[in-house]
């Protein structure tokens, strides 16, 4: 064999455990079937603005360790997500929080806010909720899932929320302070000079080939290394043969604008249904510079079929079954691991990435 280890995908997951077996001493090779590395956390240098090809990533963790392995190849802004969110010409600060009920309903204390929601909850009690829109309902009450989710969520899924299971939303974040901070961990921030650097650090020294799709010279490839890892998706490496496991999929549609600053903020939900992108993204102000222009994305949600970008996994029983059934004839697999969101078919922020590519690494000592 002329590698110890072919890893397939130079993603983050693949990309730390190319970097963590070069360590201990393997010829590592690493194949991308794109024309660039880093997957979808690739950030992509326009006249000095990094720009998130793939939606917005900000990093966020309560793990030190993770976040120590993270900053040891990049340095970190102090990057706070603070979204808004437009719906009928009007802005709301997001997460739920007493600005959001100020703005909804003028109460400036905690205790009228609380009373606010526990009328809307008690004026329409649903004691055993069928499906999103009653479990949203009975969480928050009428007006913040009219306005601020409602439009939002079936624009994202592609249904009515009538349509949808109530686990979708098992809990929605509320706080009765006046704080905007989106997540509640330790750490948090953007790298500054983009994603792609990252993995540059993470892949030198380490053979990579782009543009190379593992499934036109799939046997050949089997037969480069002693082991395999595989980060794509698990169903298309069985050839579908138990059926295509279902994703929702996203659409990009960039511009860049001669004004130093259009928004004012990273990311704006727009929760109207009948604007049809979900969300404006502006990348100047993850990680900010100081330029007379600026680049936005409009994030279209639309149906995915095989081909497409697979973004959000259905996690619904039909599919999980079905990922069930896949990762059985993957757990068979002596030669080859299966890591990372597409194989595990998992949404995963990317400090679960970090953490599950370490200990996949640690494991193999075992």
């Amino acid at each position: 064999m002329k590698y110890d280890y072919l890893i397939v995908g130079s993603g983050l997951y693949g990309a730390i455990c190319a970097h963590e077996l070069k360590k201990q001493g393997y010829k590592v090779l690493v194949i991308e079937k794109r024309k660039h590395i880093a997957g979808n956390i690739y950030t992509e240098d326009y006249k000095g603005i990094q720009v998130h090809n793939y939606g917005a990533h900000i990093f966020h963790t309560n793990n030190k360790l993770v976040w120590e392995y993270i900053n040891s190849f990049a340095e970190f802004n102090r990057f706070t997500n603070s979204p808004l969110a437009f719906y009928k010409d009007k802005l709301f600060n997001l997460p739920f929080n007493m600005n959001t009920f100020y703005q909804l309903w003028g109460v400036k204390k905690p205790i009228e806010a609380q009373q606010k929601i526990l009328e809307q909850k008690k004026s329409c009690y649903i004691q055993n909720p069928k499906n999103l829109e009653e479990q949203a309902i009975s969480l928050i009450g009428k007006d913040i899932y009219e306005i601020l989710i409602k439009g939002y969520t079936e624009k994202q899924w592609g249904r009515k929320a009538t349509d949808l299971p109530p686990f979708i939303i098992n809990r929605l974040p509320v706080r009765f302070t006046f704080d905007n901070n989106y997540f509640n961990d330790k750490y948090q921030g953007i790298p500054i000079g983009g994603y792609t650097k990252i993995i540059e650090k993470m892949l030198q020294g380490i053979e990579v080939k782009l543009n190379s799709d593992f499934f036109e010279n799939k046997q050949e490839y089997l037969s480069l290394a002693n082991k395999i890892i595989y980060t794509g998706p698990i169903d298309k490496f069985y050839d579908y043969q138990f059926g295509a496991l279902e994703y929702r999929s996203l659409y990009f549609e960039n511009e860049v604008i001669n004004e130093e600053n259009y928004q004012g903020n990273a990311v704006i939900n727009y929760t109207d249904f009948d604007i049809p992108y979900t969300r404006i993204i502006e990348h100047k102000h993850f990680d900010y510079v100081n330029t007379e222009h600026t680049v936005i994305t409009k994030e279209y949600p639309r149906d995915w079929k095989i081909g497409d970008e697979a973004y959000y996994p259905i996690n619904d029983d039909l599919n999980s079954n079905l990922y069930i059934k896949y990762r059985k004839l993957a757990d068979r697999e002596e030669q080859i691991y299966f890591g990372g969101r597409l194989a595990d078919y998992r949404y995963y922020d990317m400090h679960h990435v970090i953490e599950k590519a370490l200990n996949f690494i640690k494991s193999l000592d075992k």
